[in-house]
């Protein structure tokens, strides 16, 4: 402990007497008057910022039809232009100076800020990878004192002052230089397999030899291999010792197992799903009163959207262990039955051919499985009838033909005479004596 604490110290005297140096080099005439230009530069920045990122964001405004990307490059490029300025201008500089004097420290500082602010530059758009807000930010911050500390030639000095910073258990020694290392390795290789799983995903999704459900299946997987394997990647590189944290993984797993039951359960029936294809995305289920297409197969929940536009988030457990109408599971073919009735003294065999005359000029109604109509009972007041038919597209909604086929009913009955009874009350008064009759009028 006292040899690191030694060695923590003699890094910052280093530190310290490095940047004492750099200080009294700084107040070189030579290189007062290049701070001077610097100073300049950066009002002149300021300056044409101020003067044009208005005038470029409402011509942004009127961008219509244009990618994305596109967007978010322009919106980035936007937020930056006083620091592309200085990058433009300071590059002159240096440029400048080096035609009208063959001395290099004439232009030391010059050439320092103007790579500087260039690495500057190229970290803001390739942080832009990074999809998530806040891991952005850290590792924008991270990479911009990394090419700091490399531009002015003190990593080593940094690396040797945060290796001194650390604490063990045992043969275990972790110091905060390795955690830098970890994170930004982490992160950079976390984006890289963002990226390979997010093109690798666009292919797999485009592959209509393979169905729906497996595509799902094989997308998740790769995204679970390539995060993995950089995470673990990223820890082996920085040296961090991965036994022992074979070892904590694994007890913190049989926690998790108890505490978390719900959610493996899930987590597990997410993969039953995938594998035996019984649910796929598109396909119209129903499931209790909720009826409506599945959207996405989540590792938790399945997304399903009905007619109403609500979204319902069904666990992957309720759809194995409850049961489920898959309305289009093995084939979209899907009868429908209609209930109605008819006054006695109409003809039931005219009312059947008429009911499946009409029924068959309904859109969505299929002739190659015609309906048929049956009588299935004599009511109080009506001939009682079960008319069937078969659609082909229930994504399109049940509900909706269901109507257009009693509205063609209607129509044909009110052709052809045919009445639907339905009962009526009459009340009679004989003798101050109220009675109610019902009977049914034709």
């Amino acid at each position: 402990m006292e040899q690191e604490f030694t060695a923590l110290r003699t890094a910052f005297v280093e530190l310290w007497d490095l940047a004492q140096l750099q200080f009294q080099n700084l107040l070189l005439p030579s290189r007062l008057w290049q701070i001077a230009i610097i100073v300049g530069l950066v009002v002149a920045a300021w300056t044409l910022n101020a003067w044009c990122k208005p005038r470029m964001h409402e011509w942004m405004r009127g961008l219509e039809g244009r990618p994305k990307w596109q967007l978010r490059l322009l919106l980035t490029v936007n937020k930056r232009l006083k620091l592309i300025f200085f990058v433009v201008l300071i590059w002159l500089a240096v440029w400048t100076v080096r035609a009208y004097t063959p001395f290099p420290s004439r232009s030391y500082i010059l050439a320092l800020a103007g790579s500087l602010s260039l690495a500057w530059l190229g970290v803001v758009f390739a942080t832009r990878l990074v999809r998530n807000p806040a891991l952005r930010v850290v590792v924008r911050w991270g990479l911009w004192i990394y090419v700091t500390l490399y531009l002015l030639g003190v990593t080593e000095e940094v690396g040797a002052a945060l290796d001194g910073i650390a604490f063990g258990f045992g043969d275990f020694r972790l110091s905060l230089l390795t955690l830098l290392k970890a994170a930004v390795l982490v992160s950079v290789l976390m984006v890289g397999a963002r990226l390979v799983a997010t093109s690798s995903a666009e292919q797999i999704r485009r592959n209509e030899s393979i169905s729906p459900s497996m595509r799902v299946l094989m997308v998740k997987v790769l995204q679970i291999l390539l995060y993995g394997a950089a995470f673990f990647v990223a820890l082996k590189v920085v040296g961090v010792d991965l036994t022992g944290l074979a070892v904590l993984s694994g007890a913190i797993g049989v926690g998790l197992g108890f505490g978390l039951q719900k959610v493996v359960s899930n987590l597990v029936s997410g993969v039953i799903i995938l594998l035996d294809k019984s649910i796929k995305p598109g396909d119209v289920i129903s499931l209790g009163e909720t009826f409506g297409w599945i959207n996405t197969l989540g590792a938790r929940y399945a997304s399903i959207t009905t007619r109403d536009g609500k979204e319902y988030l069904i666990p992957n457990e309720d759809l194995i262990t409850g049961q489920v109408v898959n309305w289009s599971h093995s084939n979209n073919f899907v009868r429908l039955d209609i209930y109605f009735g008819t006054a006695y003294g109409d003809d039931p065999h005219k009312v059947r051919k008429i009911a499946i005359e009409s029924a068959s000029e309904v859109d969505r109604v299929l002739t190659t499985r015609p309906p048929v109509c049956h009588i299935v009972g004599f009511g109080d007041s009506s001939v009682d009838y079960i008319l069937r038919f078969w659609i082909t597209d229930p994504t399109q909604g049940l509900t909706n033909i269901r109507g257009n086929v009693y509205l063609a009913l209607w129509d044909a009955f009110q052709k052809h005479g045919i009445s639907i009874p339905f009962p009526q009350r009459e009340v009679k008064v004989l003798n101050d004596t109220v009675s109610v009759e019902t009977r049914a009028l034709d």
